[in-house]
């Protein structure tokens, strides 16, 4: 192979290798404790402890969520798939629907459910620092009560 093509062919190499590491998603797997002074609850009260536990083997992520608060300790199993399929989970006594997909480097699940109250939907988006040390998560809530946005910066432990 002449000087100039092998040259060439690493160049490409190269070139395809950097896409295809810029195109894979970020592990999010880790224990995380929520930062309660970064975080916006918005009209919610703010909880004492948020402590979530991620398990990504893509295109499956399971998150164990346990919040301290007022009405005290509550724990959810969540699972949702990466690949844009629907999975169901369970909150208390309500069935939410999910579909969840990453946009670049930022986990982004839609979930619609109804209550006795009327139909709730949220859109919330986790992104990863640069230096993989921190989460920033962003939810949109819409349901019977009106719109909120709340914001929660999680720090890996």
């Amino acid at each position: 192979m002449p000087r100039h093509a092998f040259k060439l062919l690493a160049v490409l190499t190269l070139a395809w290798l950097s896409v295809a590491l810029a195109a894979a998603p970020p592990d999010l797997s880790g224990n995380w404790k929520a930062n309660i002074a970064k975080s916006d609850f918005g009209p919610m009260p703010a909880p004492t402890s948020i402590a979530t536990k991620i398990e990504q083997k893509e295109p499956s992520v399971k998150m164990t969520t346990t919040f301290v608060g007022e009405q005290g300790e509550m724990t959810f199993d969540l699972k949702f798939m990466t690949d844009g399929s629907e999975t169901s989970n369970t909150y208390g006594p309500v069935v939410l629907k999910s579909k969840a997909k990453w946009d670049g480097r930022t986990l982004v699940i839609e979930t619609k459910g109804s209550t006795d109250n009327g139909d709730i939907s949220m859109l919330e988006k986790w992104s990863l620092s640069e230096d993989g040390k921190t989460i920033t998560e962003t939810s949109n809530f819409t349901g019977p009560q009106g719109e909120m946005v709340l914001k929660t910066v999680y720090e890996k432990q």
